[in-house]
Parts: C-alpha cells; sequence; structure tokens
C-alpha cells in the first residue's frame, strides 16, 4: 500500500469529534480496534490525541450487550496481537505492520509494553452499550441530573 493512501484507521484524527458509520460487515470492529491501539500509544503525529491513553480512560459505546462483550475481547486480542509484534514475536497484518512502521525501531520495546499494560487493564475499559452508558452517568452524576440513584433499566425495544 503506498504512503499516499494510509488505511483510514490510521489516518483518521483522534481529536475533536468525529463520526463513523458503516453497515454491518464492513470492519467496524476492525476500525474501532485500530483506533484504540492509535490511542494507547500516542500514534499519528498531527492527528493524535494530546497524549497516549489508558482503557480506563477511553470510552466505547455501541448497541447490545452481545456486541460489547465482543468488542472488548477483539480489543483485547489486537492489543496483545500488537504487543507480539512490537517485541519481534508475533505475526500480523498488514495495517499492523504499517502502525509498527510508524515508529522508530528503537521504541518498540515501550510500545509493547504499552500495549500489554493495555490488554491487562481491557477489565477496567469503558466498554458499554449506550443505555448502560447513559445508565451509568445517571447512577454517577445522580445529584446533577436530579435522578434517582436506583433506576430500573427498560430493555425491551419493542
Amino acid at each position: 500500500m503506498s504512503s499516499s493512501r494510509r488505511p483510514l484507521a490510521l489516518s483518521f484524527p483522534l481529536h475533536g469529534s468525529r463520526l463513523i458509520e458503516a453497515s454491518a460487515g464492513t470492519g467496524k470492529t476492525f476500525t474501532i480496534s485500530a483506533l484504540y491501539l492509535r490511542l494507547i500509544l500516542g500514534h499519528g503525529g498531527a492527528a493524535a490525541f494530546r497524549e497516549p491513553l489508558l482503557p480506563p480512560q477511553i470510552l466505547v459505546v455501541t448497541f447490545t450487550d452481545a456486541a460489547t462483550r465482543e468488542l472488548r475481547d477483539r480489543i483485547r486480542a489486537r492489543l496483545v496481537q500488537a504487543a507480539a509484534l512490537f517485541r519481534g514475536d508475533g505475526e500480523a497484518d498488514a495495517l499492523l505492520h504499517e502502525l509498527r512502521a510508524d515508529f522508530p525501531a528503537a521504541q518498540w520495546p515501550d510500545c509493547a509494553r504499552r500495549l500489554e499494560l493495555a490488554a491487562q487493564w481491557m477489565d477496567e475499559a469503558a466498554v458499554s452499550t449506550i443505555h448502560g452508558w447513559c445508565q451509568r452517568m445517571l447512577r454517577e452524576h445522580a445529584f446533577d441530573s436530579g435522578s434517582l440513584f436506583s433506576q430500573t433499566l427498560e430493555t425491551d425495544h419493542s
């Protein structure tokens, strides 16, 4: 792949407000996990977030509980895979190789450690459903929102 045509997952700005909208089966989970890696590594130059982050600092929101579990598992697996590649003991796809190539080889051990740490922190990651996140915010900010501390969430979509 030529350097003038970088994948969206490696060139997407990680600051400001952005929207990615895509149909089922178009690689949303793949792209989200790549964006997650970039946030962990502080990747992107001018497109980067102001500082590298750890999982508790990144919010990922999706629609269903099943999608939440899958997304959390896929992000963790991608972190482990990328850490292995940065250590030099793993196989990976072209996107991860291109991501690694954006860092000087002298930084690869530090990148690997950061990715390994992030994988270990995934149980603390903020990956939730939209309704779950809203409920958590209402509970944590009950006084500010004027809501009850304990609320019943109706998940019947009919």
